[in-house]
């Protein structure tokens, strides 16, 4: 993080020898600082950045010749705002962290935090329900409807089985709508409301995935 912009990159090797290796989290913290000074907004900038007098793409190929085996920068994401939160989970406390998250946000630093770590356990596809295409939508009540139909349920009472099994969709991949991991009986929405917080963004990368 660097005042109120995020970076985010998931490098990737193939095994967990080299992942725990000083010289490969070197390398990955090498990237990173490379890629703020460089002011990258994608993977494409990422890989043309200068690092130690050659791009990041060179740098990881020498890297990895030196290694022994295939190192790739697969992603890059970077949000801004009035601040951003990062949160890096280790899914093994011997290898480097696995999931990452960004929050961009404007309000209190704690209930952002809090949230980072919250899309780390429960991996949101997007933050707001407008951002799922109404195709996406289109799908999951036509297979909510054939489900409910299938089950036998009664033809008065679909529409509202329909609607419901939707905001089901809609509560499990919008982040604004999940229930707190801190508070199930509350909302994202509601603990950011609550803490005069706001989210414009948010990023998760897991490694691999």
């Amino acid at each position: 993080v660097s005042g109120g912009t995020g970076y985010l990159l998931e490098l990737a090797c193939e095994t967990d020898f080299v992942a725990k290796a000083e010289r490969f989290v070197a390398l990955g913290e090498k990237i990173a600082d490379a890629i703020v000074a460089a002011g990258a907004k994608d993977l494409a900038t990422a890989l043309t950045a200068p690092l130690d007098g050659k791009s990041v793409a060179d740098a990881i190929n020498d890297e990895a010749a030196i290694l022994g085996e295939k190192a790739e920068l697969r992603r890059v994401a970077v949000i801004s705002d009035v601040a951003v939160d990062a949160y890096l989970h280790r899914t093994s406390k011997d290898l480097p962290p696995q999931v990452g998250v960004l929050v961009a946000f404007d309000g209190n630093a704690e209930t952002a935090h809090d949230v980072a770590v919250h899309i780390a356990a429960f991996s949101p596809s997007v933050l707001t329900r407008d951002e799922i295409s109404e195709e996406t939508v289109a799908t999951e009540r036509r297979i909510a409807d054939e489900t409910a139909r299938n089950e036998g349920k009664p033809e008065a009472a679909l529409a509202k089985i329909v609607e419901g099994r939707v905001n089901g969709f809609f509560k499990e991949n919008v982040l604004l709508e999940q229930d707190f991991a801190k508070d199930n009986k509350l909302s994202v929405q509601k603990v950011l409301d609550q803490s005069g917080t706001k989210v414009s963004a948010f990023v998760r990368f897991r490694v691999g995935a």
